[in-house]
């Protein structure tokens, strides 16, 4: 597992992705091989495949209800991923969310999938939900 972690890490060190895309690679590719090491193992245990599709099923099925009763969860994912694919800034930006109330203007620290972390000029590190961010207007200052 950590010979594959190293040639992906040597892989996209290579290429000119960004820190974070660069994390959000590894974790997918962690998860990939995760999931590949548990099959082979499931095939050598010899482990029958409907009890292998009844755990899944069950679990997909835990997980939906848990995402339906936690939807702010969900639509966190969702911006997060959306923020990923469409990245209108990038760590390091300077951005100002313009809103009325509570402006807010600082440089991007961290965009992860549920947070994304703005350090102000006076150092304070603010914290505000992807589904927050992806609802106010920004300017990106780059």
């Amino acid at each position: 597992m950590w010979i594959i972690n190293g040639a992906i890490s040597r892989i996209l060190k290579r290429s000119e992705f960004s820190r974070q895309r660069r994390k959000v690679a590894v974790r997918a590719m962690r998860f990939i091989t995760t999931l590949v090491a548990a099959i082979i193992t499931f095939v050598i245990w010899g482990v029958e495949q409907e009890s292998v599709l009844v755990v899944a099923s069950s679990l997909l099925t835990i997980l939906g209800v848990a995402f339906f009763a936690q939807w702010s969860l969900l639509s966190n994912i969702t911006s997060g991923l959306i923020l990923y694919f469409n990245n209108p800034m990038k760590i390091g930006s300077k951005i100002q969310l313009l809103d009325k109330d509570f402006p807010i203007e600082g440089t991007v620290d961290d965009i992860t999938m549920f947070f994304v972390q703005i350090k102000k000029e006076d150092g304070t590190l603010i914290t505000l939900p992807t589904n927050v961010f992806m609802q106010k207007a920004i300017s990106v200052q780059d």
